[in-house]
């Protein structure tokens, strides 16, 4: 369990002269320029002053989980919001949210027999990089929106003022998400005996819904068998809670610094807001306060690799973030496009494998197949989505290795932000349901739908 900040803690004696401050002295990139005053130092100080949101032994459950999806013995789903809103924190929303990624991990585990370890893009997700320091909004220019963690979304110039305060609202709001989610993973909703309670009302009547209730009345026919069979299913049993696991970007560094504790057990550092944090596409300079910051904690990390990245960037990056080469610890997420994961992804494979680094391989198929539709609005296609997966997997036959898993951003909503998919959803439909505060998400029907083609490549 980590301690608090302000405990004292026993130093391993092989630990790195590493602390979470180190990072300010190194450059740094996508970080908001904050009012001057005192505000920052007061926001900085609650946080240091509050309790972890995780905990070190949490996190080294995860690193031994993602050591499994290395070796090739599981998979990850990793999936959540874009970027969380502060305006959309209640138990109707998280659960829904939840419902939807254990029913995508249903579908992986029994279409597929690999077991699915399950990472919520949730719980922190607050901070989103931006391409552009300004953003148009009608005739009006004005400080592009950050993420609820920075600034408000609202279109006014006043409301996109970085306030440190912020982050200490964020921490809050966090901590109640977590709250919840626990509850709801071991407190029995995530008992799979409920599986047929996992289906929202527009996901049940659609034909992936349909499809979801097969397996769920299958499972529901293996448990009477297992029951009848004198086969202990009592509280105890795993089948009545499940791991679930938190992840963000770890782009704010006043935020994760402050919430970095030392592990009372190890002497490690950990950063004690998520189980597993993130180095972006557009903060993974390998001199740079990201890498630099994360190198030092012993979370299980990951890093975004776009169509930029190198052979020999990947292979740095590796040996900066993983010099020990510990299974578990490092994720690779490629981020490459449809158009070009084929012809992109297996040199760095080959790379990173040449060098005997153990590390996860993840598809984003996501932010490399975003464009703004005719109307205005960001979007991606769901067959651009699937298209990506089926190449990344593709790229991992031919090279005799793993494709650990899917990164994904959807809601438990009822929205119209992808195009495609089952119902084929349109540009003239965007706007009818169009709620996100940055990228468009897939919705409940679209993610259930690519969990079945993901199990079907996963069987392949």
């Amino acid at each position: 369990m980590a301690g608090n900040s302000s405990s004292p803690a026993p130093v391993a004696a092989s630990a790195a002269p590493w602390h979470p401050a180190a990072w300010k002295g190194l450059p740094a990139s996508q970080l908001p320029t904050w009012p001057e005053g005192a505000a920052l130092e007061a926001a900085r100080a609650g946080l240091a002053g509050l309790p972890p949101l995780v905990f070190a032994g949490e996190a080294r459950k995860l690193t031994d989980a993602l050591a499994d999806v290395s070796r090739g013995r599981a998979f990850i789903l990793q999936a959540g919001d874009c970027a969380e809103s502060f305006a959309e924190q209640g138990a109707d929303q998280i659960r829904d949210k939840l419902k939807v990624i254990l029913q995508m991990a249903v579908v992986l585990t029994y279409a597929s027999g690999v077991p699915v370890v399950k990472i919520g893009r949730i719980a922190g997700q607050y901070a989103k990089p931006r391409s552009s320091l300004t953003e148009r909004v009608g005739d009006v220019e004005m400080p592009a929106f950050r993420g609820h963690i920075i600034n408000d979304d609202a279109p006014v110039p006043a409301a996109r003022v970085p306030d440190p305060n912020r982050m200490v609202t964020a921490y809050h709001h966090a901590a109640a998400t977590l709250n919840l989610l626990r509850a709801f993973t071991n407190g029995g909703f995530a008992d799979l005996s409920h599986v047929h309670a996992w289906n929202q009302e527009f996901l049940a009547s659609s034909a992936e819904g349909r499809r979801y209730e097969a397996i769920a009345e299958e499972i529901d026919r293996a448990l009477r068998f297992m029951r009848a069979c004198g086969v202990d299913l009592s509280a105890g049993a795993p089948i009545h809670q499940v791991d679930f696991y938190t992840s963000h970007e770890a782009l704010l560094l006043d935020y994760e610094e402050m919430l970095t504790r030392r592990d009372s057990l190890s002497g490690d550092w950990y950063d004690c807001s998520a189980h597993m944090l993130w180095i972006g596409e557009r903060t993974r300079e390998l001199d740079g306060a990201h890498v630099g910051f994360l190198a030092g904690v012993h979370n299980p990390i990951g890093v975004k690799l776009g169509p930029t990245a190198t052979p020999a960037e990947a292979v740095a990056l590796c040996e900066v973030l993983n010099p020990e080469k510990i299974p578990g610890r490092l994720t690779l997420i490629c981020r490459l496009g449809v158009a070009k994961v084929t012809s992109l992804l297996p040199p760095l494979i080959r790379a990173v494998t040449d060098r005997g680094h153990p590390v996860v391989w993840e598809c984003d198929p996501m932010h490399g197949n975003t464009f703004t539709s005719e109307n205005g609005r960001k979007t991606r296609h769901f067959d651009d989505v699937l298209g990506e997966i089926r190449g990344f997997f593709a790229a991992h036959k031919a090279e005799g290795t793993w494709p650990g898993g899917v990164h994904v951003e959807l809601t438990g909503d009822d929205v119209t932000e992808c195009l495609g998919g089952v119902e084929d959803i349109l540009e003239e439909q965007l706007p009818l349901r169009y709620t996100t505060t940055c990228d468009p998400r897939l919705n409940a029907r679209q993610s259930i739908d690519l969990a079945f083609r993901v199990a079907e490549l996963l069987r392949g």
